[in-house]
């Protein structure tokens, strides 16, 4: 008689269960973070857990959270876009030559000068995401060079100085705080990261956005054009990035050629601290969001600690080194779950 072998067989997750624990990895780990981030440094740093510095927060987070709500849909596509400061510099003093018309009512003014922020931006990214995607250019290179072109294009039509007196009714809307804790141009984020959510969550346009990144190829076998979306999302990256032009001009009332140095940095940042993974097809915009928070805090805790401004850069980049350690083992573990 022949030996039987016994096989174990370990059970299937079940699909509730799955999906629980996959939120638990992929969003609620980040989220989570925050929150001990928060209550440190609400404990050891002074005046950190008061309403005037969260005012603080939500202000100096605002532009940040746009420029990364454009990088998430251009990092979800496995690119890369390193021009958005310089782009943000660009669109900050066409708006502001704009606004300073003085043939155009305040109004006029300002919704031209909206409406040549996005044009100029989304123009900007347009262009990155088709030189990329007709020469089979790494995004890498091509938006390093739209950042020089960008920035000299910016200190040409500013002839190399700061534009100042914009329209009063624009600058009085810049340091509106709505309900006595909800700094207007937050708000302009807010809405914008929850017009980037209903897209990547609910339309045809978002799941194709995580389909290029995950798999390109599959896509065009699926008989859909993977090109068509990399230049999307790089044209959305330039739209989002000529919106924080106009909320720079808000926060500071002044057009400035050399506005959005090291921006790019700080958006890639909060992206990858967020939870989307470099290599494309994974994350979530929300993320994105508290990613934003999560550099924003930490910048603020370590300053009313007094860690000096040369040490908080060291900090800053290990938790960002950090993240991508640990984008790799959320993907091994997600895969344990699937």
């Amino acid at each position: 008689m022949s030996e039987t072998s016994e096989v174990t067989v370990s059970a299937p997750v079940s699909p509730a269960r799955a999906k629980f624990l996959r939120f638990l990895v992929r969003d609620a780990g980040v989220l989570l973070a925050l929150v001990l981030i928060t209550v440190f440094f609400s404990a050891t740093a002074p005046y950190f857990a008061t309403p005037g510095n969260a005012l603080k927060i939500f202000v100096q987070i605002a532009i940040n959270t746009l420029l990364a709500a454009g990088m998430t849909f251009v990092i979800l596509t496995g690119g890369i876009d390193l021009s958005v400061g310089s782009v943000l510099a660009l669109c900050t003093v066409v708006g502001a030559t704009v606004m300073i018309n003085e043939s155009l009512s305040p109004a006029v003014a300002i919704t031209l000068a909206l409406g040549a922020c996005m044009a100029t931006g989304a123009a900007c990214g347009f262009l990155n995401g088709w030189i990329s995607t007709r020469w089979k250019i790494p995004s890498f290179i091509v938006t390093l060079g739209m950042l020089n072109m960008a920035a000299g294009a910016a200190r040409v039509v500013s002839d190399n100085s700061t534009i100042t007196g914009l329209p009063q009714s624009f600058v009085d809307f810049g340091n509106l705080i709505i309900g006595g804790f909800l700094p207007s141009i937050f708000l302009v984020a807010v809405l914008v990261i929850a017009a980037g959510w209903f897209v990547l969550r609910f339309t045809v346009f978002g799941r194709m956005i995580f389909a290029v990144g995950t798999n390109d190829e599959a896509v065009r076998l699926s008989g859909h054009n993977p090109d068509f979306y990399k230049v999307a999302a790089f044209t959305i990256s330039g739209l989002t990035a000529g919106i924080a032009a106009m909320v720079y001009l808000l926060r500071l009332n002044i057009g400035s050629p050399i506005a959005g140095v090291g921006y790019e940095l700080n958006a890639i940042a909060a992206v990858i601290i967020g939870g989307t993974s470099l290599s494309g097809g994974k994350g979530s915009i929300i993320g994105t969001l508290v990613g934003a928070c999560i550099l924003q805090v930490l910048s603020t805790g370590l300053q009313l600690l007094g860690v000096g401004d040369n040490f908080k850069p060291i900090v800053i980049g290990l938790v960002i080194v950090l993240a991508v350690i640990l984008d790799a083992y959320r993907e091994r573990l997600l895969r344990k779950i699937r």
